[in-house]
């Protein structure tokens, strides 16, 4: 055994404990939700095909265009379900208290994309067959996050789960749609308990390992992307969501980066040697960076937002014309935090 793989394998066991009481914790907490009972099935009917049906069309859909956009990454996203539940079955292990967890985790999560597949069948909200062109290429090409450490696995889903609640959320308030919204709520309440497990598993781990641990998580924010990132077309998605402000960079600093290291306690995080205390300031460093980056991405949209359409998220204007160029410029600006 390399000496990083025994020190992984330090890492799990001794973290062991606190997955198996923050398991039994999400047990207690988490409350089993029927799919089916969130789906408008009284809106759908047949489609073009064997059935007979109606072909889809664009005038089909009431929801903006954005919450369009923002439903197919989040659904494209869930469907890579088995390429998660791989990657942190291969990391974590699937014995013990880490393979129980795992496999809850998985059961949870997967009633995501059948739901939200449902509800966009039913509400004839997207293109249901590029969807699934897409679907077919999404989940074709699979996920790995190629990540070093146990701890940088853990700092990613920490961050990850947090913002997919986010996205989820502001989908969700943002489609004008009373079953969108209720739906939305209820899968983002799912991710929040996903969220609460990881950050305070994380934070024991900044306890028992606080210079690896503090690393791991300024490695994972200063290049953090969500798992969508590769779903094609994503770039002129993600510059459209940014734009209505569902998901963009503000949203990600005041919902995600910051109160993630608040709850963390990082800036305060006592007892780090000189590598953690490295990693603390260039995490420092970052969030300044994002913060200017947030700025340029709202002169951005600005110029793309211009016929005074409302921002979902901050109130500005949000419109539907959108300048290539511009749109470009600002899907690179977002397209990692999206």
């Amino acid at each position: 055994m390399t000496e990083a793989a025994a020190e992984a394998a330090r890492v799990l066991r001794e973290l062991e404990p606190s997955v198996e009481r923050l398991l039994e914790r999400h047990l207690d907490a988490a409350r089993d939700w029927l799919p089916h009972r969130y789906v408008p099935w009284g809106a759908g009917r047949d489609y073009d095909g064997p059935l007979g049906g109606t072909a889809w069309a664009p005038e089909q859909s009431a929801l903006p265009r954005a919450v369009q956009d923002a439903l197919v990454v989040n659904l494209l996203t869930e469907d890579n379900l088995p390429s998660y539940h791989f990657e942190i079955a291969t990391r974590f292990g699937r014995d013990g208290a880490w393979g129980a967890w795992v496999h809850r985790w998985t059961a949870e999560e997967d009633r995501h994309a059948a739901v939200l597949r449902a509800y966009v069948h039913a509400r004839r909200a997207v293109d249901p067959v590029a969807l699934e062109e897409l679907r077919m290429r999404h989940v074709g090409t699979g996920f790995r996050s190629d990540l070093p450490t146990p701890l940088h696995s853990l700092a990613y889903v920490t961050v990850q789960e947090l913002a997919t609640r986010q996205a989820h959320r502001n989908a969700g308030a943002a489609c004008g749609d009373a079953a969108g919204q209720k739906l939305m709520a209820r899968i983002a309440a799912d991710e929040n308990l996903h969220m609460v497990f990881y950050r305070d598993l994380f934070a024991d781990a900044l306890a028992l390992f606080p210079d690896a641990a503090v690393t791991a998580l300024t490695d994972v924010l200063v290049d953090f992307e969500m798992p969508g990132a590769t779903i094609p077309g994503f770039r002129a998605r993600a510059a459209r969501i940014a734009a209505s402000g569902i998901y963009n960079l503000d949203v990600h600093l005041e919902y995600v980066v910051a109160p993630l290291l608040r709850a963390l306690k990082v800036a305060t995080l006592p007892g780090l040697g000189p590598d953690g205390e490295r990693a603390r300031e260039r995490l420092q460093r970052h969030v300044g960076q994002l913060s200017a980056q947030a700025a340029r991405a709202r002169e951005l949209f600005a110029r793309m937002n211009t016929d005074g359409h409302t921002d979902s998220h901050t109130g500005r204007s949000a419109g539907r014309r959108t300048d290539r160029h511009t749109a470009d410029t600002a899907g690179r600006e977002q397209e990692a935090q999206v």
